[in-house]
């Protein structure tokens, strides 16, 4: 995530800014944190489908950054960036879920596909690859993987959707917790991520690092690209197939349970 660097000047346009809200101190540090917003929307974007326009992701970051000057409260023990941050993924997300982009022949697809490698799996009696279920559905590798990756970032959606809860732990920096999860709930979140710690290390290396280097360390495509030395065509491709692999084995997982 880029760094803002608060000099002189921006200092005493945030002092401008807290003390009379003056119209042209935002401006100016709309300006200075608009790097913030093009991080998120590139971040998502290299996720979303193609009918998804960039311009209308940038408009709802632009929305969660100036929320975020609104309320943000200098007293506190918080970087504004990381205040930001949180504001504007989640304005971005709020927009992509009010414009319901994932259509029902997604859905469909994915079911169909879901059901093509339970199908295999029990067949073949091991994991299968995208390019064996895209043989058996007689379509391309391309559009088993694009239809996959759509719909894990549909899910991923609704689940950032109850992340306005004040007990989720992604908002714990920014919003008042008053609740506590039950018993049962972290019973439940415990052992979904010992599910998925077990899923992440039967990857091969090149594919956790990129999980990795993506979902944990917020690089994008292109920076996980320059590190690897490989294109990001080349990423977003592995990419790809890891969530496919990752999609399949946590519901194997979960059917045999």
């Amino acid at each position: 995530m880029p760094q803002i660097n608060v000099n002189t000047e921006l200092k005493q346009d945030w002092d401008c800014w807290n003390e009379t809200r003056d119209s042209i101190a935002c401006d100016r540090l709309v300006r200075a944190y608009m790097p913030l917003v093009d991080y998120h929307v590139n971040r998502i974007s290299s996720t979303l489908p193609r009918n998804v326009h960039v311009d209308d992701l940038k408009s709802n970051g632009m929305l969660g950054l100036l929320d975020a000057l609104e309320k943000f409260d200098p007293k506190r023990d918080l970087k504004f960036d990381t205040y930001a941050s949180f504001r504007i993924r989640g304005a971005i997300i709020d927009g992509l879920r009010q414009q319901d982009w994932l259509p029902r022949s997604v859905r469909e697809k994915t079911k169909k596909i879901e059901q093509t490698v339970e199908k295999l799996e029990q067949e073949y009696g091991r994991y299968v690859t995208s390019e064996e279920v895209a043989a058996s559905l007689g379509i391309g590798e391309d559009e088993v993987l694009r239809t996959m990756n759509e719909n894990f970032i549909g899910n991923h959606l609704s689940i950032d959707e109850t992340a306005n809860d004040d007990n989720d732990v992604t908002f714990s920096a920014t919003i008042m917790d008053n609740k506590q999860l039950t018993p049962e709930a972290r019973l439940n979140k415990k052992a979904d991520m010992e599910e998925l710690t077990k899923v992440i290390q039967s990857l091969n290396e090149k594919e956790q690092l990129i999980i990795s280097l993506f979902y944990f360390e917020e690089l994008t495509l292109t920076e996980i690209g320059h590190i690897m030395n490989l294109t990001t065509s080349r990423i977003s491709q592995i990419h790809s197939k890891t969530i496919f692999k990752l999609q399949s084995r946590l519901q194997s997982m979960k059917e045999t349970d």
